[in-house]
């Protein structure tokens, strides 16, 4: 496999991941957000799904992003009378979103891009070694 084709691997996973940190880190936005009035659902918590790319001019295989759909899964109800969107009962509805899941989902993340960016900057120091052979 040649460096580009690496390079090309690493980017692409960097790019997926990138998108599951935007999307758990707007999770965590509306961990807490109900819904505008009595009886309306709360945000819903979304996933990322990955897919296998095959780069038919390369041979590589690649990941992509899937597709973001909500996760099922019941709301977390609570007693607040007091609050504008609880219902006839005193209860609120709060989004399906777990603030420690999505904390480590972040952090998984995380690590999956920065060891791709490894991948590249020791792709691009490999290149770069091997046009200062070439110069000589």
């Amino acid at each position: 496999m040649s460096l580009s084709v690496s390079m090309d691997i690493a980017a692409a996973a960097m790019r997926a991941q990138g998108t599951r940190i935007r999307v758990a880190a707007e999770n965590l936005a509306n961990a807490q957000s109900t819904g505008d009035g009595p009886g309306d659902t709360p945000y819903r918590r979304q996933v990322v799904t990955f897919n296998s790319l095959l780069d038919r001019t390369t041979g590589a295989h690649m990941v992509e992003i899937g597709q973001i759909a909500e996760a099922p899964g019941e709301f977390e109800r609570r007693y607040e009378p007091q609050h504008p969107s609880a219902d006839a009962d005193g209860y609120v509805l709060y989004p399906n979103v777990n603030p420690m899941v999505e904390t480590m989902d972040i952090r998984e993340a995380q690590r999956s891009y920065e060891a791709n960016m490894n991948v590249l900057e020791t792709a691009r120091s490999m290149l770069t070694s091997t046009l200062d052979l070439l110069r000589r």
